[in-house]
């Protein structure tokens, strides 16, 4: 192979739909989009979702490329990247015997696998974000790779957003928890210091809940508060109330297992802050069973919905029921229902909305993109705040996994940002029940 030649990158649809830029992520390597994309594309010009934006962006953006699309063989080394659309015309006999459905897909592989036949000097690369498009091409002799720009390296290392500090000085701890706030060299166990950060300070069963304050620079002890009735269980959920009700923490992340606790921390700091906000707004994004549209779903759309929708008006419930039907706190909830001042809502039905002095929280962030999650956060207007809560062992989107979700971006190109927190929830508070299936089943 010619080490001087660019690369030839094959872009499948679904990695257009994912990151409609992407084309600018392949420095001076050659990009080819079939036909069969366009195509693929043409079906989604038309509708409010991020695919649907992300299909007009990418198609819109071509157009004015048009002019200067070139033919490869006019390519030099040392010239910058170049992107070709390439009509798919007779089926290779080997992909045609392998696959013979006519679909998108191996129309898309069968183009993939001309060029590779037909540029044996230089690396061909078919692009995807499908699993199983990868393995198809792979199984013909093809490069195929994932679309990893986005994409963190590690899990493992992420952020959680609580340190443990074990073996501190009895005496200690009980005279800094006298302290409301303690400079930080009087806790030299503290290293490198994150903002929004949290610590449990312990020694046997003596401990202190902590966080660093970066706009006073100073350790604050944490002591124990309530929102709307709801009462942190632990040491992770009276972090994750403390930085939830915290004004000047305008985006926080919450990740954990369900049954954590995320989304109802989330909603009983909205309520217990709602005379700081015009409006709460309670979302999540629709992946359909099975990737399916909710079109095939019988009934209007409230009823195709309602099922999406149940776990947060559960949370609500869970609200609720702590208290009597004639207690003013439940009337004030019903009345925020009616008046829209508190709106549970798909994710997609609040686009265009304007997000001034709004508690919004976006539940399952774990199944948005990354370009999907920023477009999110740049819409809030003064005053809002934003919580994505969720859990990335639980990802439903078809082209998502841990490292390339809307939540583990957050998590690690926001960490060390005054006005962003994170926690991680462990413990599971549903019951034992909930607590050993979790774990062993």
């Amino acid at each position: 192979m010619n080490k001087t030649s660019p690369k030839l990158f094959i872009l499948d649809t679904n990695v257009i739909l994912h990151d409609a830029s992407c084309i600018d992520n392949f420095e001076e390597n050659e990009i080819v989009i079939p036909i069969s994309v366009l195509e693929e594309l043409d079906q989604f010009k038309r509708g409010n979702e991020q695919v649907h934006h992300n299909a007009r962006q990418f198609l819109r953006q071509l157009d004015e490329m048009s002019n200067g699309i070139n033919n490869f063989k006019e390519t030099k080394p040392n010239s910058k990247g170049k992107i070709n659309v390439v009509i798919n015309h007779s089926w290779n006999k080997k992909v045609k015997d392998s696959f013979n459905e006519d679909n998108p897909d191996h129309r898309i592989i069968n183009c993939a696998y001309k060029l590779y036949e037909k540029y044996k000097d230089r690396k061909v690369i078919l692009v995807s974000k499908d699993t199983n498009m990868r393995l198809k091409a792979r199984s013909l002799g093809m490069n195929s790779e994932d679309y990893t720009t986005d994409k963190i390296k590690s899990v493992k290392s992420l952020y959680s957003g609580t340190r443990l500090i074990e073996n501190v000085d009895k005496n200690r701890i009980e005279s800094l928890s006298k302290s409301k706030k303690i400079n930080t060299e009087l806790l030299p166990e503290i290293k490198n210091l994150t903002a929004n950060e949290n610590f449990i300070l312990r020694n046997g069963k003596k401990s202190l809940l902590a966080t660093f304050d970066p706009f006073e620079n100073k350790i604050i002890c944490i002591k124990p508060q309530k929102a709307y009735g709801i009462i942190p269980k632990n040491a992770e959920q009276s972090f994750a109330m403390k930085i939830l009700l915290d004004e000047r923490i305008q985006l926080v992340s919450l990740l954990g297992n369900a049954g954590t606790g995320k989304t109802l921390l989330a909603l009983a700091t909205a309520l217990e802050s709602r005379s700081v906000f015009r409006k709460i707004y309670l979302a999540r994004p629709i992946i359909p069973l099975s990737n399916r549209d909710l079109g095939f779903l019988p009934g209007d759309i409230q009823s195709k919905l309602d099922p999406y929708m149940q776990p947060l008006f559960d949370n609500l419930s869970v609200i609720k029921n702590q208290f009597k039907k004639n207690d003013e706190r439940v009337y004030k909830i019903n009345q925020m229902l009616e008046k829209e001042k508190l709106l549970i809502t798909p994710l997609a039905y609040i686009r265009g909305r304007s997000l001034q002095k709004a508690f919004f929280i976006v539940d399952e962030a774990q199944n948005l993109t990354p370009h999907e999650v920023k477009t999110i956060i740049t819409r809030a207007g003064d005053g809002t705040k934003i919580i994505f809560t969720g859990d990335i062992n639980q990802i439903d989107h078809p082209y998502l996994d841990k490292h390339s979700n809307g939540l583990t971006h957050i998590l690690s190109k926001m960490q060390g940002s005054k006005i962003f927190a994170h926690i991680t929830l462990k413990k599971g508070e549903r019951s034992q029940l909930a607590e050993i299936a979790s774990e062993l089943l």
